[in-house]
């Protein structure tokens, strides 16, 4: 904000500045700190991309995050034990051995392959990620099967085939709950202690607590259901067509927010990318105009309201429903950009992102995984 044209080695050599600075900052590990810049550097780079793209909407600048839940440590400040079972940061901050828990061995991997260590903290407990530098590139024999996409609320995904899939809205079923769970927190939050700056009671503390899990449990199983759908997808087909979503101007309509968040497309085309890159399956993302109003059987465009769920020509007498017919116009858009010169899905990538496709904002243009 007060020094333009600001680059990335700029920010890692402030990080030196700054630990002379702050006391906090210098008991904090020298790679620690240059990977908090690096996350500072991707918000910048961000917001520097949206203004040559000319990205709609407000571009202000990155904003300041008041707490942070997560550290990340690179190459240093961190040793595992002999058995793989624990591990001891060794900084100033007093972290000391921790207690690995979970069923993955990171015995099979050599310790140069791990690249960053980061702690998270979330409403549950505390978790430890490990970035391994692997070759994720798997071959499959090819199925000969293609397979045109459309996402919706009603049913969540729907294939050219007829398959649909029901949308699970694992929100909606736990609303009552969530909401119940925010009522005795707020029951429990005195503005009193607001006022006079004193910390909240103990019971409020439990209360949110108890509430943050429920959130955090819905939006697990949310991404888990998209992780499972996706890899069925992948499995199954060669090439995939899917709409290129504008996901972040869907939501501003307040009548289908909250079922568009419910939804998760965006978590269901990350790992749909994801898995066609792993599994060497072509992903194509092709623009949704017109997708739902056009006739897949002749071409003829047949405007409907979002209440008509089925598609009904005029002009050849074509009948079927409004997903399907959706889904058949998405597999020949994407059939046709096969082969053709675009932007790839899939790039060089942040650690924090590791496993995460960046959404395009709504870009125009078709986007491709590379066909291996």
């Amino acid at each position: 904000m007060d020094v333009k044209g600001l680059s990335k080695y700029d920010l890692n050599k402030y990080c030196a500045v700054l630990a002379d600075l702050f006391p906090f900052a210098n008991e904090l590990n020298s790679m620690a700190r240059q990977s908090a810049a690096e996350r500072a550097w991707s918000a910048i780079s961000r917001f520097y991309d949206n203004c040559k793209k000319k990205v709609l909407g407000k571009k202000g600048f990155p904003k300041f995050k008041k707490h942070c839940r997560s550290v990340e440590y690179k190459t240093t400040g961190w040793k595992l034990s002999a058995t793989r079972k624990s591990i001891t940061f060794s900084d100033k901050k007093g972290i000391g051995t921790l207690k690995l828990k979970g069923t993955y061995d990171l015995n099979y991997y050599d310790i140069k392959q791990i690249k960053r260590v980061r702690l998270v903290r979330r409403a549950d407990g505390y978790y430890a990620q490990f970035a391994i530098s692997v070759d994720q590139k798997v071959e499959t024999q090819p199925t000969g099967q293609v397979a045109g996409i459309d996402l919706g609320l009603k049913y969540f995904i729907a294939d050219n085939k007829g398959n649909v899939e029901v949308s699970p809205q694992f929100y909606r079923k736990s609303e009552k709950q969530l909401n119940r769970a925010n009522r005795k927190k707020s029951k429990k939050y005195d503005k009193s202690l607001k006022k006079a700056l004193l910390p909240q009671s103990a019971n409020y503390h439990k209360a949110r607590n108890r509430y943050a899990r429920k959130h955090l449990r819905v939006s697990r199983q949310r991404k888990e259901y998209c992780k499972r759908l996706a890899y069925s997808v992948i499995q199954s087909n060669d090439l995939v067509a899917y709409e290129d979503l504008n996901v972040k101007g869907m939501v501003k309509n307040r009548h289908l927010a909250k079922s568009i968040s419910d939804a998760g497309w965006s978590t269901f085309r990350s790992w749909l990318e994801y898995f066609g890159y792993k599994y060497g399956k072509v992903t194509v993302a092709v623009p949704p105009h017109n997708t739902s109003q056009n006739c897949s059987n002749c071409g003829a465009k047949v405007k409907k309201s979002l209440s008509t769920r089925t598609h009904v020509c005029h002009h050849c007498n074509y009948v079927e429903d409004r997903d399907v017919n959706a889904s058949i116009n998405i597999l020949k858009r994407g059939l046709t950009t096969v082969g053709h010169t675009g932007s790839y899905a899939w790039g060089d990538l942040p650690s924090w992102a590791v496993g995460v496709t960046l959404p395009s904002y709504g870009e125009s243009g078709n986007q491709e995984s590379p066909s291996l």
